[in-house]
């Protein structure tokens, strides 16, 4: 046999091996065996210095972890550590509200209480609240600028040692705190606020349902610092001779000498009790978790049936007519919106083009008053948006009261801004609960009756986070129908999306065209847009430069302008 031949022979062997199903042997890493066995000697090593050390005092260790005695510390110890906890940051959570809001006072206020109480010890804290009766004899409270006493009681018997220390604790734990709570505000997307807004849901509830569940992922982690730092700065609270764990250590070991055996007992206890703290910490962040992983399984899957006209038409609410009328937007020094106005009839498709930073966006924005207009004003159905009308002067309404006004304009954001901790069918329903007053029955009936509509039935339980862009998309769709709006706002629907993504949005906003909803569109799409609109709207520089027909503008553009930019685009 020739050299050639065992060659092709070895060729073939070789090929019939890699074609088996091959048995797979991990790399091996022996300088992580030797860290391991390392750690085990190191671990070994402090066990046997600990345990086998006589001078430890272990006999004495098990003698008095269990004592009464240090019990009744322990006891106090978590009394402190929970008032102070719970006392500290609902102080600090004003606090940081109020350092958010547009009240330049109250936020100066509010920043004033954290400098001043992060910057004075704790331990000096204590002393002056434990001597407060030396400044005051009596704690009263009058009607201010009267002399009606509603409350007046001796300040030694009103604040005891405890109750100093409580205070103490609170007051300081809330200015740290504060910062922490503001800080995981800051970090909540400013879409997520737009879109509540846009929702119309009251204050209130925006903060509790939207901004602090999401704000809570950043505040965890250093919330339970703080909290873990709380717990052992209640032996502080020893120069006001109370018996808490530390202080009962010290009066223990003073009186038998055992100072090493004793100290070991607080040692302990307080490692107990920062365990547990850092078990519920990894509890509460998972909570707070929620549709964070992408790969998570659904909240809850339920067998969902399709309601049975799932065939019909999108039934919506009849659509409204919007005036806009000279409307000036400035920020600053620049003009983005000029002497805009437009008549945009009920039921209508209006399709707004122009190059970037037209003011495309901007105009449609203050037509649910997200924007405030500088001059001119809006209306729908002849009802001014955001302003009540007194003779010749326009007076902006109360927040609450724009709110509600916006549940009739529903608007679709760029980037969908769902809300990620809340199912898809949670965010369905959070507006026609807290806006239109619906019964949870009710919204989810509609809700599911949207989602099997837009093909999304099965994916009522899923996070935003588990679906695609173009799934979220359509989600944020149904999410603005779920108000039954007489007007739908869409800023550039399809431009966050992959191309592939693109035509499922669009096929379902035509056929919201054709559902009677008055739809008002900016979009790059221009060939959409000649599809579906009734009415096109160019506009450069803050201004309209032409309005008409797709046909019209498209095919015979009467501005030179309209005609350079589309040549451009097209």
């Amino acid at each position: 046999m020739n050299a050639q031949t065992l060659a092709q022979l070895r060729q073939h062997a070789d090929h019939a091996t890699l074609t088996a199903t091959p048995r797979i042997v991990p790399a091996r890493h022996p300088l992580r065996a030797l860290g391991t066995v390392a750690a085990i000697v190191i671990l070994l090593a402090i066990m046997q210095s600990v345990l086998g050390n006589p001078r430890w005092g272990w006999s004495v260790f098990a003698q008095w972890f269990f004592a009464d005695q240090v019990l009744k510390g322990l006891a106090l110890t978590l009394l402190l550590t929970a008032s102070g906890t719970v006392l500290g940051f609902a102080l600090g959570t004003a606090l940081a509200l109020a350092r958010v809001s547009g009240s330049p006072l109250l936020a100066r206020l509010s920043w004033g209480y954290v400098w001043l109480f992060r910057s004075i010890p704790l331990l000096v804290l204590l002393l002056l609240l434990n001597n407060l009766g030396y400044l005051y004899e009596t704690i009263q409270l009058k009607v201010p600028f009267t002399d009606i006493l509603l409350f007046r009681y001796p300040t030694t018997q009103l604040i005891t040692q405890l109750t100093a220390a409580i205070l103490g604790l609170a007051m300081n734990q809330a200015a740290f705190s504060a910062e922490v709570i503001r800080g995981g505000i800051l970090s909540v997307d400013p879409g997520q606020l737009e879109a509540a807004a846009a929702l119309g849901l009251p204050c209130h509830r925006e903060v509790r349902r939207i901004v602090l569940p999401q704000a809570m992922r950043s505040i965890l982690p250093a919330a339970f610092n703080d909290i873990i730092g709380l717990a052992k700065a209640t032996s502080v609270v020893y120069v006001l001779a109370l018996p808490e764990l530390f202080y009962t250590i010290q009066v223990i070991y003073r009186r038998n000498l055992d100072v090493v055996p004793l100290l070991m007992v607080a040692t302990v206890w307080y490692l107990v009790l920062l365990t547990f703290l850092s078990v519920i910490q990894v509890g509460v962040e998972r909570a707070f978790a929620r549709g964070s992983n992408r790969n998570a399984r659904p909240r809850r899957q339920r067998d969902r049936r399709p309601p049975a006209a799932s065939s019909a038409p999108l039934a919506l609410r009849a659509g409204g007519s919007i005036s806009i009328q000279h409307v000036d937007k400035f920020y600053a020094e620049l003009q983005v919106l000029d002497d805009v106005s437009l008549e945009l009839g009920a039921g209508s498709v209006t399709a707004i083009i122009g190059p970037s930073g037209a003011g495309k966006s901007t105009l449609l924005r203050t037509l649910n008053h997200l924007e405030r207009v500088d001059a001119g004003f809006v209306s729908v159905d002849g009802e001014l948006v955001g302003y009540r009308r007194d003779g010749d002067v326009l007076h902006e309404l109360k927040e609450a009261d724009v709110r509600r006004r916006r549940a009739d304009i529903g608007m679709v954001f760029q980037n969908f801004n769902l809300f990620p901790h809340l199912t898809v069918l949670q965010n369905l329903i959070e507006a026609p609960i807290a806006v239109r007053g619906a019964t949870q029955a009710d919204a989810e009936s509609l809700a599911l009756a949207l989602l099997t509509r837009i093909g999304l039935l099965d994916k009522a339980d899923s996070y935003p986070r588990q679906l695609s862009g173009g799934q979220q998309q359509r989600v944020a769709i149904a999410r603005a129908l779920a108000l039954q709006p007489k007007v739908l706002l869409f800023d550039e629907p399809t431009s966050a999306l992959d191309p592939e993504l693109v035509n499922e949005v669009l096929a379902l906003i035509e056929e919201l065209a054709r559902s009677g909803t008055t739809l008002v569109i900016v979009t790059h799409e221009i060939g959409f847009a000649r599809r579906i609109a009734d009415k096109v709207v160019f506009m450069e520089g803050g201004r309209v430069v032409e309005v008409g027909t797709p046909a019209q503008l498209f095919e015979q553009p009467r501005q030179a302008r309209t005609a350079e930019f589309l040549a451009s685009v097209l």
